[in-house]
Order: C-alpha cells, then sequence, then structure tokens
C-alpha cells in the first residue's frame, strides 16, 4: 500500500506515536542531503516536530532553505511499514526544552540516573523547536 497526500492519518500518527527514529534531511544548496537520525513528535496537527542546538548544522541549512524531510520507518522483524513527511520548516524559539523532555521519557528510561542526569544536562543549554508544515505524506505498509 502506498499513497501520498498532505495528511498525516490516524494510522500515520500511531506509527510515528512509537519511539522510532526518524531520519531527517534538510535542504543544503550544492551539498546533497544528509540524513541524521533525530527524535521527533508527530503532532495532532498534522506537523512533524524535533529540537536542536541553536549552532546546529541542522538550523544553519534551515536558516538558509527551510526545505525539509523525514523519513521514519519500523524496525527489522516488523512488517515493512515506513512514513515519509516532506516540507517546510520554521525554527521556534519557545517549547524545545519540553519537547525534549517529553521525547526523552518517550526514548529513554529516565529512572535510569544516567539517564536523567544526561536529560538535566541538555535541558540546562539553549535549544530550539523545529517544526516541519508537510506540503507531502508518503507511506508504506505490507
Amino acid at each position: 500500500m502506498s499513497n501520498d497526500t498532505r495528511l498525516l492519518t490516524a494510522a500515520d500518527l500511531e506509527f510515528l506515536g512509537r519511539p522510532l527514529h526518524g531520519f531527517l534531511s534538510v535542504a543544503g544548496g550544492a551539498q546533497p542531503p544528509q540524513p541524521r537520525p533525530v527524535w521527533f513528535e508527530a503532532t495532532a496537527a498534522g506537523t512533524i516536530e524535533f529540537f536542536t542546538e541553536p549552532e546546529s548544522a541542522k538550523i544553519r541549512r534551515l536558516r538558509r532553505d527551510s526545505r525539509a524531510s523525514i523519513v521514519v520507518a519500523a524496525p527489522v522483524g516488523e512488517r515493512e511499514r515506513w512514513v515519509s513527511v516532506a516540507g517546510r520548516s520554521t525554527v521556534e524559539p519557545d517549547g524545545a526544552h519540553d519537547l525534549c523532555s517529553r521525547l526523552a521519557a518517550r526514548y529513554w528510561d529516565l529512572d535510569d540516573p544516567a539517564r536523567a542526569d544526561t536529560l538535566a544536562e541538555i535541558l540546562t543549554g539553549e535549544l530550539l523547536r523545529v517544526v516541519i508544515h508537510p506540503d507531502t505524506v508518503h507511506r508504506y505498509a505490507l
């Protein structure tokens, strides 16, 4: 099954709500895209959000060209499934620390003192929230 739309479906949101890594690509001008794994959140509003540091390469590239895409695939051992979202992104100065905390709770066991300490350290720094506003959504599932 494969189709494309501009909207995330309920099935997409359920799949994207799992603690899976998304592979983010941003427009890089003369350079080819260089995907990077990211924690992400698919919102009820149909956007994809992630956080990053203000001086990251992602932010530098997005400030030059706001186009971004993310691909999320089911892990090995599960039936083949993926969702790809592409669109313009916005860089938001608010909400990144809350997003980071929510995602850390989803991806890490925060009862582990080492993980909790790492999260506390991350939260002391400046973070930005990036929102991808879908222009296209492609999906595949067996």
